[in-house]
């Protein structure tokens, strides 16, 4: 299963489905984090948390541990 937080910088994913729960979700959706939205790692922080990526124009940091909770969509490649 291909993740937001097993991404390498440049790389880009397509959200699938978000496998967090409750307020986090919540918060996931607000962010517009959202089935079927194309999403780019931008950069890695040095010791590997935070992550910064980019989508629907912005740029957004998360915990690597919330980014591995946005399942991608399998590419052709898998």
């Amino acid at each position: 299963m291909k993740t937001l937080g097993n991404l390498k910088p440049g790389e880009v994913g397509v959200v699938d489905h978000i496998t967090a729960e409750g307020a986090l979700k919540r918060h996931f959706l607000d962010m517009g984090i959202t089935k079927g939205v194309p999403v780019m790692m931008e950069r890695i922080a040095p010791f590997g948390d935070p992550v910064a990526v980019r989508l629907r124009g912005y740029s957004l940091s998360l915990r690597r541990e919330e980014a591995k909770k946005i399942v991608l969509e399998r590419t052709h490649e898998e």
